[in-house]
């Protein structure tokens, strides 16, 4: 059981100590916290705790049952660590009092939060992909739009083939999901002459740029986007949002661009909608994931696909290090944490 603090602006809160915190009277050792990155490459981590490096790969580096803070793997090869090798652990944790992701959404760790202590809280990394995430959905929109991957396919074939493409510039764009990576797709869109930006999140509000609409409005702006930005949480409420009945509200020839999760979008409805050349889709994210060898979507028209690299890039990095060490430092002073989104109870 959890209390669930998802949405666009996690919480911040003190992890509450599980009923028992106590180390075993035998090991005399400080908390120990497990890190996805070699703890001797990052300077300025706080003192007070016992640092060890788990990526993901080979044996635990030492007893899960004494970890405190549980750095999840990102990586590995080159590729995001699988859920099955994030949750591993997770079981054998039970004094764990923070989870700490260095992913945005945290969907593939909320089947282990029944499992982890009283008081353990769960954060994810709002903030650290905006840059990231970002540029590649702003990318993939002008890729989508002027047609880069046919320019490639010509430059393969040694052909010249000039033609009339859509420009971003006077188009209606509407972004789905205003958390911190939705606002900075529109600061990016800023120099690029839209015509409209319009956003959508799950609570309306004011904001400097304009309103932000309830997911209810969603049906009614659809009509009017030529293009579609897709930056929302996957949770309940938003798995299988873009099902056929708001695909069918799109336009006709509308882009559809996913920098989100694969399941807010009904890859079903969606590939009925390209197959029939009503609409294009530029996806870095896909249902299933990873897209299996000779599914339709791999073949579908006007679609182009990036096998969800949004977050990793030479951003990831620096930023993923600041708040690792911001946390730790939280957690070793007891101050409240930054981005956590659901509390074991």
């Amino acid at each position: 059981m959890s209390a669930d603090h998802s949405g666009e602006h996690p919480s911040d809160a003190r992890p509450q100590a599980p009923s028992d915190t106590r180390a075993p009277a035998s090991s005399g050792a400080r908390p120990v916290a497990w890190l996805p990155f070699r703890p001797e490459e990052l300077d300025g981590l706080p003192e007070g705790l016992e640092y060890a490096h788990w990526d993901g790969t080979g044996d635990y580096p030492s007893d899960p049952a004494r970890v405190a803070f549980y750095g999840v793997p990102y990586e590995i090869d080159g590729a995001l660590a699988p859920p099955e090798v994030c949750l591993r652990p997770l079981p054998l944790m039970r004094r764990v009092r923070v989870v700490q992701a260095l992913t945005a959404g945290v969907d593939h760790l909320r089947p282990a939060l029944s499992l982890l202590p009283p008081g353990a809280v769960l954060c994810n990394a709002r903030g650290l992909h905006d840059a990231s995430t970002a540029e590649l959905a702003l990318t993939l929109t002008l890729a989508s739009l002027r047609d880069i991957p046919g320019f490639v396919r010509a430059q393969d074939a040694g052909e010249w083939r000039q033609g009339f493409r859509p420009a971003l510039a006077d188009k209606s764009v509407l972004i789905v999901g205003y958390g911190s990576i939705g606002r900075a797709i529109e600061d990016r869109l800023a120099p690029f002459e839209c015509a409209r930006v319009a956003r959508v999140a799950r609570s309306p509000r004011p904001t400097e740029r304009g309103p932000v609409h309830p997911v209810t409005d969603l049906p009614d702006l659809l009509p009017d986007a030529d293009v579609v930005i897709v930056a929302t949480p996957l949770t309940d409420e938003t798995r299988g949002l873009f099902d056929a009945a708001r695909l069918a509200r799109m336009k006709d020839g509308a882009l559809l661009v996913n920098v989100a999760r694969g399941a807010v979008v009904d890859t079903g409805a969606l590939l009925a909608e390209l197959e029939s050349g009503r609409l294009r889709a530029a996806l870095d994210v896909t249902d299933p994931e990873p897209l299996p060898p000779g599914h339709p979507l791999w073949s579908a028209p006007h679609t182009l696909i990036t096998p969800h690299v949004g977050g990793p890039s030479s951003a990831f990095r620096p930023r993923a290090e600041a708040l690792l060490r911001g946390q730790l430092a939280g957690f070793v002073l007891d101050e409240p944490l930054r981005n956590v989104v659901a509390t074991a109870i």
